[in-house]
């Protein structure tokens, strides 16, 4: 074999490219390349290579040989270069770096495709859609799209999928298994994105925001349900009175006016009725008539339950107004709710100390100084609180979140009260 000793001049050989080489062999590599000569046949499938090294490898595929194994895992390869780079998911050497983002892979291949991300090059492109990807894996997944494609079965249900991932989240419903988990509540989701979701409850988050209002939501989903207020888009219809709607919701509230669904029925009569309401109302019904009427379409009702389903149909619409400072209210109750405020009226009274309320929710909350009763429960720190506001106040402490802050000297708190008795500080300031 040809060998080159220290400080022994390196004769070169030349080839008419003007190319040098130390040994004669790279020499003859590289003629073979320009002449394009393959002198080595495989005998089984008639490729043929410039050298009889690649051929050696090559007949791998046919015997199966794979002589390079791995010490950890003990898996075999049929090249050097293969074990090579298997030994880095061992090692956790990721060779090949980013210039533009410093991210490390472990593959040259692997590098080449994320390089694609900075350039924007999309070399794979839908033979049906003409979409585009940087990624050969990721036009393969969009194909499925296109052909229905769902080579995942679940074995358990049969279910079919386009991905592994969504088969992989689909047998959570199956095994029970929620991995991911709310670090304040300990609330468990079989999905990150589900957890995402709750996380909002926390933190007030609203990330969708309607352009044409500038309503806020947690969800993207209630935002597509908003926005059909705007539109008018109503898709869920109901044949039977050639009626739109913009949610099932409502949809199965104007149906339940419409059915013969009456589960009350009067022992001295034996009238059938919808609701335990319309049977008190019927048993003191001092005389016939209609006494309840719809403000919107005037249709006149017997009962008041018959009522407020009716006006369940209009529920999209903000048809009832305050004469005295205009609000309006998309059901009557809501303004009537609306109107003690102007009137002063608080017909819910507590039975312990005689306080009164405008709303019953609101005497709900009350009760609960009497009861003891805390529902809300801090995660962090297990502190209970009767309401979701104080709840939500006590979060910033471990959140750290200050939305309250002095327009005098930009100190910020995360409560009003502590902001409120901050400023009592600037008043004695001032000069008299």
């Amino acid at each position: 074999m040809e060998s080159i000793q220290e400080n022994e001049e390196i004769p070169l050989y030349n080839c008419e490219e003007q190319f040098e080489f130390p040994y004669s062999r790279n020499l003859k590599d590289n003629l073979r390349l320009q002449t394009v000569e393959k002198s080595y046949t495989c005998d089984i499938c008639q490729s043929k290579f410039t050298r009889s090294g690649t051929l050696k490898v090559h007949m791998r595929i046919h015997t199966g040989e794979k002589p390079y194994q791995c010490e950890v895992c003990m898996s075999k390869f049929s090249q050097r270069g293969h074990l090579k780079e298997h030994m880095r998911k061992h090692t956790g050497e990721k060779p090949y770096k980013c210039e533009f983002c410093m991210s490390a892979f472990a593959h040259s291949s692997s590098l080449n495709e994320h390089m694609k991300t900075h350039t924007g090059e999309k070399p794979y492109q839908c033979e049906f859609c003409d979409s585009k990807f940087s990624q050969s894996g990721n036009l393969k997944e969009h194909m499925k799209t296109h052909t229905g494609e769902k080579p995942y079965r679940c074995e358990v249900c049969m279910s079919e999928f386009k991905q592994s991932g969504n088969l992989r989240c689909h047998m959570r419903m199956h095994t029970g298994e929620k991995p991911y988990q709310c670090d304040i509540c300990k609330s468990e989701f079989t999905r990150s994105d589900g957890l995402k979701k709750h996380m909002r409850t926390h933190t007030g988050e609203k990330p969708y925001k309607c352009e044409m209002c500038s309503s806020e939501f947690s969800q993207n989903s209630n935002l597509r349900k908003h926005m059909r207020v705007h539109i008018g888009d109503r898709p869920y219809k109901w044949e039977d009175r050639m009626s739109d709607f913009t949610s099932t919701s409502i949809l199965n509230k104007h149906i339940k006016v419409d059915i013969d669904d009456n589960p009350y029925e009067c022992e001295v009569g034996l009238s059938e009725l919808k609701h335990s309401e319309d049977l008190k109302e019927h048993t003191n019904m001092p005389s016939e008539g209609k006494p309840y009427k719809c403000e919107v379409n005037e249709t006149e009702f017997t009962y008041s339950g018959d009522l407020t389903d009716d006006l369940n149909i209009h529920i999209e619409e903000k048809l009832f107004r305050c004469e005295i400072c205009l609000s309006e209210f998309k059901q009557s109750g809501n303004l009537r709710s609306h109107m003690r405020i102007h009137t002063g009226e608080k017909p819910y009274k507590c039975e312990v100390c005689s306080s009164e309320f405008s709303r019953s929710d609101s005497l709900r909350r009350h009760m609960r100084i009497h009861t003891g009763e805390k529902p809300y429960k801090c995660g962090k720190c297990m502190s209970e609180f009767t309401n979701s506001n104080h709840l939500k106040s006590h979060m910033r402490v471990h959140t750290g979140e200050k939305h309250f802050k002095c327009e005098v000297c930009m100190c910020e708190f995360n409560k009003r009260c502590h902001l409120t008795r901050h400023m009592k500080t600037h008043m004695r300031d001032k000069p008299n």
